[in-house]
């Protein structure tokens, strides 16, 4: 099951396990916050845009009641290792994982196929520190196989009327964010800020959106990683699952 330079991880849900290779890319913490946070109703679908090696999908089986999870995933290479992790965890019937271009998945699974869609994207455009393109963890952190647009267009073409677009990004970008999801008639819904710790700065914003809601955000609590140092706030470990 597992090859050259990959190893097992536990992910603290259901005795699930997930295959992750280090010199390519590996999941953080903005994955496992993005699960915490998106809303899947009891029998509910969800796609998971650039899935990576499954982690979000393979997270929401175990945290959600939903019935059906695809991960989209334009990397060969990562795409078959994210199915391996789902067969090892005894999941092909909940989840499939689909490799494809990102900026085609309306025209692959049709529109309004979803009742959710979820997507941790890549936070930098091509003017940030952008070093070698062809490197997975390159693709995964720069805009360079897709944009923003893109997935905010995917995302609401992909998602029923009603439903909902759930993502984790960078504050700074938030205006461009809010911008772009009302260009593609979807409203910014709940909205919560993640902090280091209680000093510093938001470094990250969980955001949900509803296609063809009405205009109404609710900004939730924020959420503190480090209640001091090296010892998470209790709601980290309850994201995890400690």
């Amino acid at each position: 099951m597992l090859r050259e330079g990959e190893r097992l991880d536990d992910l603290q849900r259901n005795h699930y396990r997930i295959i992750q290779n280090p010199s390519k890319f590996c999941f953080g913490m903005d994955a496992v916050l993005l699960s915490g946070f998106v809303t899947v109703k009891p029998g509910e679908s969800a796609l998971d845009l650039g899935t990576g090696n499954g982690i979000i999908p393979i997270l929401l089986t175990a945290k959600t009641e939903g019935s059906h999870f695809t991960g989209l995933e334009i990397q060969e290479e990562m795409a078959e290792m994210a199915g391996r992790s789902v067969r090892l965890n005894g999941l092909s019937e909940k989840v499939e994982i689909v490799t494809g271009d990102l900026k085609e998945a309306s025209r692959r699974f049709g529109g309004a196929s979803f009742d959710v869609v979820t997507c941790n994207p890549p936070y930098m455009n091509q003017n940030h520190g952008l070093k070698n393109p062809s490197e997975p963890k390159a693709i995964a952190r720069h805009e360079i196989l897709c944009t923003l647009e893109d997935v905010i267009r995917e995302a609401s073409k992909c998602v029923r009327p009603g439903g909902r677009f759930a993502m984790v990004h960078r504050p700074h970008r938030l205006g461009e964010i809010f911008d772009l999801l009302r260009e593609y008639h979807m409203e910014p819904k709940r909205m919560k800020l993640v902090h280091p710790d209680r000093e510093s700065d938001a470094n990250m914003v969980l955001l949900e959106a509803a296609r063809g809601g009405n205009p109404w955000l609710k900004v939730e609590k924020p959420l503190i990683v480090y209640k001091e140092p090296g010892v998470y706030c209790d709601e980290i470990y309850e994201i995890y699952g400690y």
